[in-house]
């Protein structure tokens, strides 16, 4: 899919933040909170992104409170995006590998908005590929609009050039969640790396 850029503005909590939409999916963020030595978007003390209730690939519920202890990063996005979804999911596992013992605590999150292709057998290849301890979620059509809805996270499907084809734009950021399972950064698809790895140092280093 060619690479489409869109200058965008969300309005959340009393801030407004910029959005981007890149190829396949748009990115967007939460309101700043206090400011801190992060380089993603710190949200702390934001009014959304607080919980998540959703069936992992072998039925059970899962919960934020099941990744107490570790610093926990939430993405939305389906196994078939050609860009942003792997690239996301391959860099989250560069840093926790780059880590050492350190990114035992890191978990990742991956919460598909494209329930109907993403089977569980699916969503564990997927997972394996990147890292066997990160974990997919899996709603039906309403709990994926719920838990959507609760993070402020944007998606619709997209038509494809044949019949029944198809891609979806959404939200291209991860949510990251500190030890105590609360929201802390937004981090902009495209922020890379380094800077991933040093807030989630800090973090860790927080406890």
């Amino acid at each position: 899919m060619s690479s489409r850029r869109l200058a965008l503005l969300g309005f959340f909590g009393l801030a407004l933040a910029p959005a981007l939409l890149a190829g396949c999916d748009r990115s967007g963020g939460g309101a700043a909170g206090p400011a801190a030595s992060f380089r993603a978007v710190d949200i702390t003390g934001a009014e959304y992104a607080r919980q998540i209730a959703l069936p992992d690939p072998d039925g059970r519920m899962r919960t934020l409170a099941d990744f107490k202890g570790k610093v926990t990063v939430v993405f939305f996005g389906y196994t078939q995006c050609p860009d942003v979804c792997p690239t996301t999911m391959a860099e989250l596992a560069q840093v926790k590998k780059s880590l050492g013992a350190d990114g035992e605590r890191v978990q990742g999150v991956f919460i598909t908005i494209d329930p109907e292709r993403d089977t569980p057998e699916l969503l564990k290849a997927y997972m394996g590929s990147f890292d066997p301890s990160f974990v997919a979620l899996r709603g039906n059509a309403e709990q994926t609009a719920a838990v959507a809805k609760e993070f402020k996270v944007f998606y619709a499907r997209v038509p494809g050039k044949t019949e029944g084809s198809y891609t979806m734009d959404h939200t291209a950021g991860s949510y990251v969640f500190d030890t105590q399972g609360r929201v802390r950064l937004f981090v902009r698809y495209g922020s890379g790396a380094e800077a991933l790895a040093a807030d989630l140092k800090t973090l860790l280093a927080a406890g």
